[in-house]
């Protein structure tokens, strides 16, 4: 190898660590060593720890620090794990690792459900969940999700939901929605492909417990449907999924 291919590769290797150096993870565990250990095993492969020890510390990092990935510890006081799940999903699609002591195939269908990517159990293997962190951050840099979240706007198919201006279009036409078609639309396209049972819906816009309220979601949805699509019998993009809930198609 002569000294110029030498010199490329290694300023190649300078700038492929400077690019990971820049993305930061954020841990949150109520166990401090833990903390520390996974801490210490993401320095090693160059990525930039940010620490929290319950949810309301983690959302509080959030809202200061730009933040590529999340590992979340489930059991934690003040905020549980599944509960800052829901509140950043309302905000944020960063890849989200869930760490729990359950091992149950329930527990990982529920931290799931709720807008995790992943799933890791306690006691885990270092490396098994560094490669998880560099999967799922190879995944959310090559899907364009953090260019997403730059431009500001989820989209689908011909559905443009601006969250700056929290307004929607169709094929470029801007469709009127109420504030309450608007939430629902907003949660639906966040999670496109995901369904969501009218009951998770109402709580999460309507922020009030849910009791027998199909009627009064499936009225929204039905509103929603005759002011974004084509033909509401025969839907392209809001879906219902018999017996289970609705869903925004992912297009």
């Amino acid at each position: 190898m002569t000294k110029l291919e030498s010199g490329q590769r290694n300023q190649g290797r300078r700038e492929v660590t400077r690019a990971v150096e820049k993305l930061k993870v954020l841990v949150v565990d109520d166990d401090k060593e833990i903390v520390n250990a996974i801490a210490i095993n993401l320095r090693n492969e160059g990525y930039e720890p940010l620490k929290a020890y319950d949810g309301l510390q983690a959302l509080d990092i959030l809202n200061t620090h730009e933040v590529h990935l999340i590992i979340l510890d489930v059991m934690m006081p003040k905020m549980d794990g599944l509960s800052a799940t829901l509140k950043i999903r309302e905000e944020r699609n960063i890849p989200i690792i869930i760490l729990s002591a359950k091992s149950e195939d329930s527990d990982k269908i529920l931290g799931l459900s709720m807008g995790a990517d992943d799933y890791v159990t306690k006691p885990f293997s270092s490396r098994e969940l560094m490669a998880r962190v560099k999967s799922q951050l190879r995944r959310y840099l090559t899907l364009g999700d953090v260019n997403t979240k730059k431009r500001n706007v989820l989209e689908t198919g011909g559905l443009c939901f601006d969250l700056d201006s929290r307004t929607l279009t169709v094929d470029g036409e801007p469709v009127k929605l109420t504030p309450t078609e608007t939430k629902i639309v907003e949660l639906l396209m966040r999670h496109p492909g995901r369904v969501f049972p009218a009951e998770e819906i109402y709580e999460r816009v309507w922020e009030q417990p849910a009791y027998k309220v199909e009627n009064t979601v499936m009225v929204h949805i039905r509103r929603i449907r005759e002011k974004i699509e084509i033909n509401p019998r025969e839907p392209k993009y809001l879906k219902v999924v018999w017996g289970i809930g609705y869903k925004m198609e992912k297009i």
